[in-house]
């Protein structure tokens, strides 16, 4: 389960026979504070991406936007792939089940 912010409007794309994917990057922020010792702790982010499916997906690309606080519950996700230099790269991201728009 995670709050946060959108980073940017969702990319969505069609695959087979027309199933919507949209994709959201999304920036959960733990507050700052300040110890008994008086010294500071900054804020903070970080930031996931948030994969959307089917009809879902298709709520996101009309109601969601850069700025606006979501509510996303589901589950992670890894993968990897190979650049055109060859090198590897691993890629978590939160596949939704449900989303809220807060």
């Amino acid at each position: 389960m995670l709050i946060g912010n959108v980073g940017k409007d969702p990319e969505v794309r069609y695959v087979d026979a027309g199933v919507a994917v949209a994709r959201v990057s999304l920036a959960t922020t733990e507050r700052g504070y300040t110890l008994q010792n008086g010294t500071q702790v900054p804020d903070h982010t970080d930031w996931h991406y948030v994969i959307f499916w089917k009809k879902l997906a298709e709520i996101v690309e009309q109601y969601v936007h850069k700025g606006d606080k979501i509510y996303v519950e589901g589950r992670i996700r890894y993968r990897s792939y190979d650049d055109k230099q060859g090198k590897r790269h691993t890629v978590t991201e939160i596949w939704a089940d449900n989303m809220e728009l807060l």
